[in-house]
Formats: structure tokens, sequence, C-alpha cells
């Protein structure tokens, strides 16, 4: 009866555009249809969305030409115009309403991942983004992840696990190379935390995966530290034209 009462006063409007819809963080007809999905098949390594099945293990151009740091990524959209509009109000806007629905698809797509992982971490933001945002949008998918996983072992959340001990400014504008020399030795492991990553399985979690240069250096200060394998999943991904 208390749901109905307010949802008759403020009734739920779906994620993308506002319209009312039957659930609280749920998305309408047009929205749902407009947002892409990634699913099977896909790189056995980074995770982008192939056209046809090309058999199992299968890896994309650019895992081929070089291979990333982490063992495998996975996302639940593509990053474009449709799932900007979840992503920028979510990262930019204070919409952490958005993470609750964002993060069950991330469990869905990773579910795999999350099978397997030992400690789940979120990409971590440098002390002046944190002061100027309030939250880390990476901190709040991991904890909705972790909270929704379909598994029956759920993997230690560990939200300071990593630190970003320099400023590296926006990634925004910047190709591959330069991401890549920008976030070199950003990162550290909190020192508390040493002793919990050698021989342990860590899935990081953030909100988009564009280069990979971010998620690969937090991947190398894992494996430095001796974790036995460092996953990735991510809200949404870049997908680049096929060649």
């Amino acid at each position: 009866m208390g749901r109905a009462v307010l949802d008759a006063v403020l009734p739920p409007l779906c994620l993308g555009c506002n319209e009312i819809v039957g659930a609280p963080g749920a998305l309408c007809t047009r929205c749902w249809q407009g947002f892409s999905f990634i699913s099977a098949p896909q790189c056995a390594c980074c995770g982008t969305p192939f056209a046809e099945d090309l058999g199992p293990g299968a890896l994309c151009a650019g895992c081929l030409a070089r291979r990333p740091r982490y063992h495998q990524a996975r996302a639940a959209l593509v990053y474009d115009d449709g799932s900007k509009r979840l992503v920028l109000p979510f990262k930019h806007g204070d919409r952490t309403d958005i993470a609750r629905a964002c993060g069950a698809w991330m469990a869905r797509a990773g579910a795999d991942l999350l099978a397997s992982a030992d400690l789940v971490a979120p990409v971590p933001l440098h002390w002046r983004r944190l002061f100027v945002r309030r939250y880390n949008q990476a901190q709040l998918l991991a904890r909705i992840v972790v909270r929704t996983a379909a598994t029956e072992r759920k993997p230690r959340l560990m939200p300071d696990l990593l630190r970003r001990r320099r400023w590296t400014g926006s990634q925004a504008g910047l190709r591959a190379r330069e991401r890549r020399s920008n976030v070199r030795e950003a990162f550290d492991i909190h020192p508390k935390w040493l002793a919990e990553v050698s021989g342990r399985t860590v899935l990081l979690v953030d909100d988009v995966l564009t280069t990979g240069a971010t998620v690969e250096a937090c991947a190398r200060v894992l494996e430095r530290a001796g974790a036995r394998r460092v996953d990735v999943l991510t809200l949404a991904r870049v997908v680049r034209p096929a060649l």
C-alpha cells in the first residue's frame, strides 16, 4: 500500500528519458531498445562484441596485436549516444540513483568473472576529484555488483584496495599511448592490504573502458603485489569500428 501511494505521488521514471515506467530503476521500451547491451559472441580477452561467432577463444584484432595486462574484461553496454544518457549524468551529474540498475546489469555481464573473483576493487579517484564530485562512481557500482552477484561464494569488496597517488587530470582527448603515459605509476596498493593480494584473483570495477590504460595501470600494480589474476568489469566500453 505504501509503495502504491508513493508511486501515485512520485511515479517511477525511466532512467534514460524520465518517462513514467512500472518500477523504480527501469527503462521504458524505447530506451531499452536504444541501448546496445553486450553479449556473446565477443573477444575472449577484452570483451569487444563480434558481429559473428568466431569460435571459442577468439581474439579481436587489438588483443592479437597487443595483449592487455588484465586477463579478461567484460562490460554491460556499448558506450554510444544511448548509454551516454546514463553514464554522463551518473558520473558528472549526481545521479547516484542510476547505480542500482547499472550494477545489476554489470553483475549479469560479468557473472563468470565474479564466480572466480576473490576480491572486488573499484578504480580509485584522486582525492581532489573525489572532493569535487563527492563520490566515486566506480565504488558505487562495485558495491551493487557484489551485492547482486548470483554466485555461491561472494567475493570480498575492498573499496580502498587501490589508491591514486598522483593527480592525472582528465584522460579525455588523449590518444592511447598518451593515456598509458599519463597514468603510469599513478596507482599503488594501500599498505594495509598488501598481504591480501598475493595469490588472489582481483576484479577491477570502473564505469567506462576506453583504451584500457587506467585498468592496465591498476593491473600492473596488482600483479607486482602477487595477484594471481586481474579481470575487469565496466558499465560500458568503447567499441572501435572494424577495419
